[in-house]
């Protein structure tokens, strides 16, 4: 069993706590968001506590503040040099947080999703995914990338799956206009999607192989795709992300 505490305890960390207090963990979370944390002392008996008092209580350290108060947050704890930290903030560079994190120097960051609690969820790790994989694996898929712009370019893609739910909502919508019955468009939109990416294999070009599988020559798949890629949503898809990673970089 480890000791862990939680700097910041909102959307992406209650899950994390969740998952973690299932495995036996001891679990001291942040007051920053009092309602989330609360409800997580209630439904799991972690305990809440200020700041500085999680960072005392814990060996592994997740930070999960927004990135534009974390340096602030920050700089006000002392660290210990034996602590390990995890962090999920975009843009916050793994060497500006030996800074400010320091003495603490054991640093690993990673991309959590909400669904990581029921297991799944692909963690890409940086540098190394050895305390991820101890605490997440074998539920969720943990593994290292090469280096920290590697990790960068995950999140952009990771920043893809609002832009994906945001289609899937037009789509449902569209549906419900047409059938008069919102709750089954949402419904037969999300299971359609979710349900033929879970019976995919996941090896390496297995989504290009789906997609020209159902879009043949003169179907409705086909046209779907040829009409996506004529209005240009590919290319603001990568220019999107490009984007979205040249702002991780620092390059815009």
């Amino acid at each position: 069993m480890s000791r862990i505490g939680f700097i910041g305890t909102g959307h992406i960390a209650a899950p994390m706590v969740r998952f973690l207090v299932g495995k036996g963990h001891h679990l001291t979370v942040s007051d920053r968001n009092a309602a989330v944390a609360h409800t997580l002392a209630q439904s799991h008996g972690v305990t809440v506590a200020p700041n500085q008092a999680v960072l005392d209580d814990s060996d592994v350290i997740f930070l999960c503040l927004r990135p534009l108060i974390a340096e602030a947050v920050l700089e006000t704890l002392v660290f210990r040099k034996d602590q390990q930290i995890v962090t999920v903030m975009a843009g916050v560079s793994l060497s500006r947080l030996r800074t400010l994190c320091a003495p603490a120097s054991k640093i690993v960051a990673t991309i959590p999703l909400g669904y990581l609690e029921q297991g799944g969820c692909p963690l890409p790790a940086c540098p190394d995914a050895q305390l991820l994989g101890a605490l997440f694996a074998p539920e969720n898929p943990v593994f290292a990338v090469t280096d920290e712009r590697a990790l960068n370019m995950h999140f952009a893609v990771c920043a893809m799956l609002p832009g994906v739910l945001d289609l899937m909502a037009t789509g449902a919508q569209w549906l419900a206009e047409e059938t008069g019955d919102a709750a089954q468009s949402d419904f037969y939109a999300a299971q359609l999607i979710g349900g033929y990416l879970s019976a995919m294999t996941k090896e390496a070009g297995a989504l290009a192989r789906e997609r020209d599988a159902l879009a043949t020559k003169g179907t409705i798949s086909l046209q779907m795709t040829q009409s996506l890629r004529a209005a240009g949503t590919h290319a603001a898809l990568r220019d999107t992300m490009a984007a979205i990673g040249n702002r991780l970089e620092g390059t815009t």
